[in-house]
């Protein structure tokens, strides 16, 4: 098994678009852009495309709900035109505070949604005459004066990755996608996730192999490992206080699933009663580091083999630090990184 490395960026300042030219410099595999209530995925993309030749572009990811499936294709097969096929369709349900929050969209059979969306983004981009009969989107609308519309761009095709968490949406990322956008991952737990991915893999008539696999991690290359876990395990007070209600948090259910299901309620809890910090403390240090590549270069070594050897294809990495400030130390830090990734895969392709 071959790691490959993608960063995870922002674009908006001149220090991020250098640092995105400087990871195609380095051979990084791809540029993933992320979307949640600050900018949208889909604009700096196009303007990366501009501005590079040879690394993949990809969202990382787009919500589901917040575009029709009809102009989520349009923009992607915009966006393949323009990086001249580099483009990734990285897609997720979000949640109900987002979605119903932030875009008064409902919440509601987000599976059945993510299946439908890819169905009809793929009949667009195959160039299909849009005719579709689901339980979520019936086009065209019934009773109605439209028609079933056949896209005007070429057809091309767009690789759809899913983020999923739950067991079914692992499940439809195995059946339908072309990769999966996985995070709240140990890879001495990866059978939790892949084992639904491979179940419906199977059940398409594929296997596990057919998918890329891709894991966000930190990196942090430091002597004080301990002190930079609890740095990173601080952060995962908010994702299990506040991603999610009280009732839905899939980034909590994820890591129940993974043995720290007591800690995870703990952290709520304390982050409910108002007590912020404490509920930083409460989350254990191991999944600040068992979730990222920290350390030295020897420990991060040792972990780079271990998601391999789980199978893991693609490590999206955030850099430590700010790129408007250390724009230096970013690059530093990722061309140390693909130094290390190349040794390990080295090592593999030799057993």
């Amino acid at each position: 098994m071959t790691l490959r490395v993608g960063l995870t960026a922002v674009p908006f300042t001149a220090q991020g678009v250098e640092l995105a030219l400087q990871a195609e410099r380095l051979g990084v595999d791809s540029i993933w852009v992320p979307e949640f209530w600050a900018a949208d995925a889909m604009t700096p993309l196009a303007f990366l495309a501009a501005r590079t030749t040879t690394i993949r572009l990809a969202t990382g990811i787009v919500q589901l709900g917040a575009r029709t499936p009809a102009m989520l294709a349009m923009s992607a097969q915009s966006l393949q035109a323009l990086s001249g096929g580099r483009f990734v369709l990285g897609l997720g349900t979000s949640g109900p505070q987002v979605m119903e929050g932030w875009h008064g969209v409902r919440f509601d059979r987000p599976v059945r949604r993510t299946r439908e969306t890819i169905e009809i983004v793929r009949k667009i981009a195959a160039g299909e005459r849009l005719a579709y009969d689901g339980e979520v989107y019936q086009l065209p609308l019934p009773g109605g004066e439209g028609r079933p519309i056949r896209s005007l761009m070429a057809p091309s095709r767009i690789p759809i990755y899913i983020a999923s968490l739950g067991p079914a949406n692992l499940r439809l990322t195995g059946e339908l996608a072309d990769g999966w956008i996985g995070n709240s991952f140990f890879p001495e737990t990866a059978a939790v996730f892949f084992g639904p991915i491979r179940e419906g893999a199977q059940a398409a008539g594929r296997s596990l192999n057919d998918l890329d696999l891709a894991v966000a991690v930190g990196v942090e290359f430091t002597d004080d490992v301990e002190a930079a876990s609890r740095r990173h395990a601080d952060g995962y007070a908010f994702t299990f206080g506040a991603m999610g209600s009280a009732t839905t948090n899939f980034y909590s259910n994820a890591f129940d699933r993974q043995g720290y299901g007591d800690d995870v309620r703990a952290v709520q809890q304390l982050w409910a009663s108002g007590d912020r910090e404490g509920a930083c403390r409460r989350v254990p240090t191991a999944i600040g580091f068992g979730t990222n590549l920290l350390g030295t270069d020897d420990s991060i070594r040792g972990r780079l083999r271990l998601y391999r050897d789980a199978g893991v294809t693609l490590l999206r990495v955030q850099l430590q630090g700010d790129v408007a400030t250390g724009l230096d130390r970013q690059v530093d830090d990722l061309a140390r990184l693909m130094d290390l990734v190349a040794a390990v895969n080295s090592e593999a392709t030799v057993m």
